[in-house]
């Protein structure tokens, strides 16, 4: 028995769109998929949870017990990945106190804000790292586990903490990988 939907499986299951070599475990929760574009070698796996408008470039991995809120949109570029039981929101409630907060009561009575993340090329984030809305994390970065992200990070830094800021500058060695890899994809 495979774990992961077959191509007429992902088929039903309404994205907007998806490329070659996507892995989908069938215990993933999805929700809008037709708000969703996947890229090719895409692997989402178990307990995962994708609501919203979510774009995932190519070579992504979301490992388990993930979660992605894409009210505002998540976008997620080529070679990056998300360690188990991170979350990834693009709205947040306003919890001054003025406003109610549940997704069951009517619009009038709550104040949900957010924008936009992206997640650049070539980006890692952590185990158990929450991102919150509005943000970027820049190429080539790492955001080291448990780490709380309400800001910008700019490309090729090591991050870490609540908040995470920088801890160090990271090596561009694996750009001639990526070099090599889109070579051989291309003369396929």
């Amino acid at each position: 028995m495979n774990s992961f939907y077959s191509i007429e499986e992902l088929k039903l299951l309404g994205l907007k769109s998806f490329g070659e070599h996507v892995l989908i475990s069938k215990k993933a929760s999805i929700y809008s998929p037709g708000k969703m574009e996947i890229g090719n070698h895409v692997r989402i796996d178990d307990f995962c949870i994708l609501s919203g408008e979510i774009k995932l470039g190519n070579y992504i991995h979301l490992s388990a017990f993930t979660a992605l809120y894409g009210r505002f949109g998540i976008e997620m570029l080529d070679y990056s990945g998300v360690s188990p039981n991170c979350m990834i929101f693009s709205a947040s409630d306003d919890f001054g106190g003025d406003y109610m907060i549940n997704p069951m009561i009517p619009k009038e009575f709550t104040n949900v804000s957010g924008g936009k993340v992206l997640i650049s090329k070539h980006v890692q984030i952590g185990a158990a790292c929450v991102l919150m809305p509005a943000i970027t994390i820049g190429e080539g970065s790492v955001v080291a586990a448990m780490s709380f992200v309400n800001k910008n990070l700019e490309d090729w830094g090591i991050y870490g903490g609540v908040p995470a800021k920088l801890l160090k500058t990271r090596d561009k060695g694996l750009l001639e990988k990526a070099k090599k890899l889109e070579a051989r994809n291309y003369d396929a």
